[in-house]
């Protein structure tokens, strides 16, 4: 969405400066009118690039989100109860305001592991069921492992 606004408002700013400088160079008979125009259309989808490989490069990268949200979905995860504690919590945004979330959690009681699998995926669907979640990846933790605090 953001390359296509960025492209279509350089083209259209682009046309206007096209037409200015070629306006310029038909009032006043100088040709570097023209070419000021062409030199600025130049520098216009110059900085249009830049910015859009700026933007791209950190979504290829995966952004990461702020401390509030990372803390948010901390506090969520901790209050479910089935959840005793969280180890590991990875976020990034992978679209316009949407999330993916990656957590290795301890699950409350001791249960047989077919029980722990289906209590981890309803995890996951819980999460995901936020307009804002696009996918959720719950895994589980050891005994060994640091508890996050919210």
């Amino acid at each position: 969405m953001r390359a296509v606004f960025a492209e279509d408002s350089a083209a259209l700013l682009g046309l206007l400066l096209a037409a200015g400088g070629l306006a310029l160079h038909q009032i006043t008979g100088q040709a570097v009118w023209d070419a000021i125009g062409s030199i600025a259309i130049g520098v216009l989808l110059g900085v249009v690039a830049i910015f859009l490989i700026i933007r791209n490069g950190e979504f290829l990268r995966g952004q990461r989100v702020s401390e509030r949200t990372r803390a948010e979905v901390l506090r969520r995860l901790l209050a479910s109860p089935a959840v005793d504690r969280v180890t590991y919590l990875h976020i990034e945004y992978v679209g316009p305001a949407q999330l993916f979330i990656v957590a290795a959690v301890d699950i409350v009681g001791d249960r047989p592991e077919h029980q722990v699998a289906e209590r981890l995926r309803a995890l996951e669907a819980e999460l995901e069921q936020h307009e804002n979640v696009t996918e959720a990846v719950l895994t589980l933790s050891t005994a060994d492992e640091r508890s996050l605090v919210p």
